[in-house]
């Protein structure tokens, strides 16, 4: 109750980069507590606890939505109002990554291993599937039907659990920290003969591209993921509470569907045709 009562999921409305301070204790506490307990699935189970942590507030903002819906006549107004759930969201994603990549770079490489090993795996099996003689749309359309896939799981996982998303996008953010933690040590070793001035430099060069690497792209996919998900608990609140016979319930959550679904079209351009111009 202690970590949950931190922070009021109404007042991060207007102050949406408390979230990334949210998201960074909820994820150093949650990886803490999973390695000093159960050192074996404690990567598994850091999701796990962040998602707790989260979850009385995630629920508390889905249920708002709900009511701004049945709140607002016009549809632009509504989007406006969860624009700005969104952007808190997205802070929370950047805090939980951000925690997760620096205990990635700076704890031991044993200990880093043990905790990040089920992502580690997550990101060599993604990898060989986008591997071989593939040409940029071929390698656009597995991306995007990939992305699709998890965009729809949001939806469901939300739906069917109020704020089950939350678990799929967790569980992404400490795959993303771990991809950009080992691509800071890769880019830190390139510098690693290097002392004073230069070795600082390489050290702020080898994070700004690890955070660039993959959150250019990555930032987009997130957010996409926001939205399905959000939609997705609006209807299964709605649901509840026998609003779904209110038409803009349902259109919200429908234009809101579709809006991910473009947002997640743009990302994956993106990490086909601009990231690889950048890195």
């Amino acid at each position: 109750m202690v970590l949950e009562s931190l922070f009021n999921p109404f007042a991060v409305k207007k102050k949406p980069w408390e979230m990334f301070i949210a998201g960074f204790v909820y994820a150093l506490v949650g990886l803490t507590l999973s390695y000093l307990v159960f050192r074996e699935v404690s990567g598994l189970l850091t999701v796990f606890l962040i998602v707790m942590a989260t979850l009385p507030m995630l629920y508390t903002t889905i249920k708002n939505e709900e009511e701004i819906d049945l709140k607002y006549d016009t549809e632009w107004k509504l989007l406006k109002e969860h624009a700005k759930v969104l952007i808190f969201l997205v802070f929370l994603f950047l805090g939980i990554t951000s925690a997760l990549a620096l205990a990635y770079v700076f704890l031991p490489s044993e200990t880093s291993t043990v905790i990040f090993s089920l992502q580690e795996k997550a990101i060599v099996n993604t990898n060989n599937n986008v591997q071989g003689g593939i040409t940029h749309f071929g390698l656009l359309t597995k991306i995007f039907l990939n992305n699709l896939k998890v965009l729809f799981f949001c939806i469901t996982f939300s739906f069917l659990y109020g704020t089950g998303a939350i678990f799929i996008l967790t569980w992404n953010a400490s795959v993303v920290a771990t991809a950009m933690g080992n691509f800071f040590k890769m880019e830190l070793a390139k510098g690693a003969s290097l002392i004073g001035l230069p070795a600082i430099s390489s050290y702020f060069s080898a994070a700004s591209f690890s955070f660039l690497r993959y959150m250019t792209h990555g930032i987009l996919e997130m957010a996409s993921y926001f939205v399905a998900g959000l939609a997705g608990g609006i209807i299964s609140i709605a649901l509840i509470k026998h609003n779904l016979k209110e038409d803009r319930v349902l259109m919200d959550a429908l234009d809101m569907i579709l809006i991910s679904v473009g947002i997640l079209i743009v990302a994956a351009l993106v990490e086909v045709y601009v990231t690889p111009l950048m890195f």
